[in-house]
């Protein structure tokens, strides 16, 4: 019999193509490659935005570095680390075939025995220049360019009479790209597009001529994106990243990063940039006794409804069935009521569809409105568990014991201010830093002013519902608009909308009058 020596497993390579910047641009397979590496070797090009994407999904041992030195050096680097058994990566913006020096990459390592693969990505110029709402139909160029001297300038006059190009260089290289497309015959007044951060939260474009797109770029760093031709024009009507309702606002988020996860998301859709600061911090109750009877009830069937108005307060019973070994068959015949659609989808989450959701007000009125009185025939059992915060109105409660019920009134977890942000967050609220804040709760508006102070009187205020409203006119606040239906989704919505109507205002101003209008933000910006 023969007896074969132990190998190392395999290694491989990928070149990754991060696309143009937009972390959501990547695709499938790089995110699977990437989340997989041991090793990821990325280029200056990629945005941290991105990398910090993957840092957060990636293997906990994974090893990011930049990529230093010639192509044969970052090489050797990827070979070495295959050679090892380890899977490593090249991840560079844009496309990987896009780059020269990738290419002489791919070529080094082809010449060995090591498995590699090239997954693309979307060109930066290409992509870009969709962000930046130019169109680059029939003959077009659209190229990533390390070195602007190895561009073809005829080819792109050619390119420029017959339609439109676009491409990705170094703002550095801007005035060489200017000399080069005069040189070769470009028209001066030919509209051209500079486009910086492309695709990212911050992404700027400018529109000038060929003769001028170099001063009108002024103060542009790090690779951009020239898009030169007659669809240039087109971005009046096609530019939608930077023409979002929100786009450029600094938005406070004073919500964990557990609670604020939809909101924030919902924001960056419109543009905005979140920031999320903790005001409260949740806690369980400081005696156990409580809860520990309430799971002791559901099991045996003492209550009739049970009612979550928060995902906090659904969280808690969840975690108290699970250390008793307890799941959703444990409810049995108990019909559960939610305040609203998140809290809803915070109890389906464990495999239950709540009963009763209220169709209009998401409120505790809302709720009230909707909850049938008890009729002793109809409902034999006639107790209600209500698991809440501590520091709960008593409106529902009293409500429902107004409708024949009888309530147990628990404290499922207890709400305690937290720590306050980090100076500059707390400067930031101050000075006017933030263009927008929402409040979705009492709560979260006095939380905030006592950790961080109180936002300053330029700051457009976003509140959830009337009883928010009236907490936030307490502390001194102005508030600017508030949803008709209290829910997230409303609040972010009545923001976007908001910032629709301060355009169309702005945008009607004359310029004298815009240049003295009290309204601030990005808004008001754009239109100075």
């Amino acid at each position: 019999m023969t007896t074969r020596t132990a190998r190392k497993p395999a290694g491989r390579i990928a070149f990754i193509g991060a696309g143009p910047g937009d972390p959501e641009l990547l695709t499938r397979r790089a995110y699977a490659a990437l989340t997989d590496a041991d090793q990821v070797v990325y280029d200056r090009g990629v945005p941290e935005t991105l990398l910090s994407a993957i840092r957060s999904d990636a293997k906990e041992d994974a090893q990011f570095s930049p990529a230093e030195g010639a192509p044969g050096d970052v090489a050797k680097v990827l070979l070495s680390a295959a050679k090892s058994g380890l899977s490593a990566v090249h991840l560079v913006a844009g496309d990987p075939f896009g780059h020269d020096t990738v290419v002489k990459e791919v070529q080094a390592v082809a010449r060995t025995a090591v498995h590699f693969e090239v997954i693309p990505g979307i060109g930066q110029a290409e992509g870009v220049a969709a962000y930046a709402g130019v169109p680059l139909p029939g003959v077009r160029i659209a190229a990533d360019v390390d070195d602007v001297t190895t561009l073809d300038f005829d080819a792109l006059a050619g390119a420029a009479q017959k339609g439109s190009f676009a491409v990705a260089v170094d703002a550095g290289d801007l005035a060489a790209v200017r000399d080069g497309l005069l040189a070769a015959g470009v028209e001066p007044g030919v509209p051209v597009a500079v486009t910086g951060d492309g695709t990212g939260e911050t992404q700027y474009t400018t529109t000038s001529t060929v003769d001028s797109f170099v001063a009108a770029a002024l103060g542009f760093t790090g690779r951009v994106v020239l898009t030169v031709g007659a669809d240039v024009a087109e971005r009046d009507t096609l530019s939608w990243w930077e023409n979002r309702p929100l786009y450029g606002w600094k938005v406070l988020v004073p919500r964990t990063k557990e609670q604020a996860g939809a909101m924030s998301a919902r924001l960056r859709a419109y543009g905005a940039i979140p920031c999320e600061v903790p005001t409260i911090a949740v806690e369980p109750p400081r005696t156990p006794a409580q809860m520990e009877r309430a799971v002791k009830g559901l099991v045996d069937g003492r209550y009739a409804w049970v009612i979550f108005t928060s995902v906090n307060a659904v969280r808690a019973v969840w975690e108290k069935f699970g250390e008793h070994g307890l799941d959703a068959r444990h409810f049995g015949g108990v019909k559960i009521a939610c305040i609203g659609e998140a809290t809803a989808d915070a109890v389906r989450a464990f495999g239950i569809q709540p009963e009763l959701i209220p169709a209009g007000e998401q409120s505790s009125d809302g709720l009230l409105a909707e909850f049938s009185p008890h009729d002793e025939i109809l409902d034999p059992v006639g107790r209600v568990l209500l698991p809440r915060a501590d520091i709960a109105t008593e409106t529902l409660a009293a409500g429902l014991i107004e409708r024949g019920w009888e309530v147990d009134d628990v404290t499922a977890y207890r709400t305690v201010r937290a720590a306050p942000p980090p100076a500059e967050i707390r400067d930031a609220i101050k000075s006017g830093g933030f263009d927008a804040v929402l409040f979705t709760s009492s709560s979260t508006v006095r939380n905030l002013v006592g950790i961080a102070g109180k936002p300053h009187a330029r700051t457009v205020v976003a509140v959830i519902g009337p009883k928010t409203a009236e907490t936030a006119v307490e502390f001194g606040l102005r508030v600017d608009t508030q949803p008709q239906n209290a829910s997230v989704p409303d609040l972010v919505e009545a923001l976007a909308d908001y910032a629709l109507e301060l355009r169309e205002k702005l945008a009607a101003m004359p310029a004298k009058q815009r240049r003295g209008s009290k309204v601030q933000g990005p808004t008001a910006l754009r239109f100075r």
